[in-house]
């Protein structure tokens, strides 16, 4: 078989497809939804007309062969702006969550209600974070309790940070079921709309992404069907038993869902680098200062240099991270986290050298690496901090209880 780097035909027909709603409905929008702060149903709404918001988006990317169909459709969408692509995208990891640890039942009443309909669509919520539990992920205090009597399970506690917080349809929360095991004993819970006791909580005001929704939900005294348990009761009490008798398990619930996603979480990383760099790169070939181009100007044009480098090398490592996690391969020296690192310090680093190469003008909101470089900053936060990346990458390199 020839190795080959080109993507197919399919792959830059999506590409194409979706920088184009990126461009052409996403940019302009920008600057707007990023001064209200609020959720830009309108945008929504146009994606799911075009079906790029759908079920059925989500589903046929997440199938495509090479692992690399959520790739690029959310390095375009993240290129265009990362506030509204997250309002867009972001039931993704819910999407995921209920993918990954549903049963065929589960998948296929709750999937649907997560996107709702072309006239109608909704957004869904995977909430894992807590006050004190963020990336402590094994000190989760919301609890999970089965009453047997009504076959019900009983939630209490406080999630934070939840993107579409409060405003989803559907809501998968994390919690501690057996607090004695850590981690191995949480499970994930389908929330239904309307479910009494679940609310929103305090909705945050953020540095970027802030037409993206971030806010506290709240369960008090949640009561929720037994078969609600992602994955099924009798599964997880097989698992338990499996940790009774100290035998390894497949793992806990949130740290599963954010290792399937981190590639794509790289990939949003790479978009907003690309925008930055394309804005910065036109602005160094244009502006003039000393009688010159100021990209004639070494200072400037190996800041470029170094900006391209980084952002090409990013891409390739999240390529391979999605290629391994479609292809079964397993991430033997935390590839996954490998590339979400590396792409999240990359926007970092390349938003703020585009910042420098406009000089005061790109400190202002009238030129858009402003937010690009308020919107960067978050990938080096949330589904795992980039310490939390070096953790997990040094435990797999070294096999040692590093702390």
């Amino acid at each position: 078989m020839t190795f080959s780097l080109e993507l197919s035909s399919d792959l830059l027909d999506v590409q194409k497809w979706v920088h184009e709603f990126a461009a052409d409905v996403v940019r302009p929008a920008a600057p707007e939804w990023d001064e209200r702060e609020e959720t830009p149903w309108p945008i929504i709404k146009e994606a799911a007309k075009i079906g790029l918001y759908s079920m059925e988006f989500f589903a046929e990317q997440a199938a495509e062969p090479s692992g690399l169909g959520m790739i690029v459709a959310f390095e375009e969408m993240f290129w265009g702006d990362a506030g509204i692509a997250l309002s867009i995208l972001g039931t993704g990891l819910a999407a995921a969550s209920l993918a990954g640890g549903g049963t065929p039942e589960q998948i296929g009443e709750w999937l649907p209600q997560m996107f709702g309909s072309v006239e109608d669509p909704k957004v869904a919520a995977f909430c894992s974070s807590e006050p004190g539990a963020g990336s402590d992920v094994g000190s989760i205090l919301t609890k999970a309790r089965y009453d047997e009597a009504t076959d019900e399970w009983v939630l209490n506690g406080t999630k934070t940070w939840a993107t579409n917080g409060g405003i989803a349809e559907v809501h998968i929360v994390v919690a501690s079921v057996y607090p004695e095991f850590g981690s191995r004993g949480q499970a994930s819970f389908i929330i239904p709309p309307n479910t009494p006791g679940f609310s929103q909580g305090q909705k945050f005001l953020k540095h970027g992404i802030r037409a993206s929704h971030t806010a506290e939900v709240v369960l008090e005294d949640v009561r929720i069907p037994g078969n609600l348990i992602l994955g099924g009761k009798e599964k997880f009490d097989e698992r338990i038993a499996r940790v009774r008798e100290g035998k390894r398990t497949n793992g806990q619930a949130a740290m599963a869902t954010f290792e399937r996603t981190r590639p794509t979480v790289g990939a949003m990383a790479v978009g907003v680098a690309r925008a930055a760099y394309e804005y910065a790169l036109d602005y160094a070939c244009e502006r003039e200062q000393f009688g010159r181009k100021i990209g004639e100007f070494q200072g400037v044009a190996f800041k470029l240099a170094d900006m391209k480098a980084r952002i090409d090398a990013a891409r390739l490592l999240v390529y391979r991270a999605g290629w391994m996690a479609r292809n079964g391969k397993a991430f033997e020296s935390a590839e996954g986290s490998m590339a979400k690192l590396v792409a999240s310090e990359t926007a970092t680093y390349v938003t703020d050298e585009a910042i420098q190469i406009l000089g005061g003008n790109g400190y202002t909101r009238e030129y858009p690496v402003e937010r690009m470089h308020r919107d960067a900053k978050i990938f080096t936060i949330f589904e795992g901090t980039s310490e939390i990346q070096r953790l997990v990458m040094a435990r797999t390199l070294t096999g040692l209880a590093i702390r």
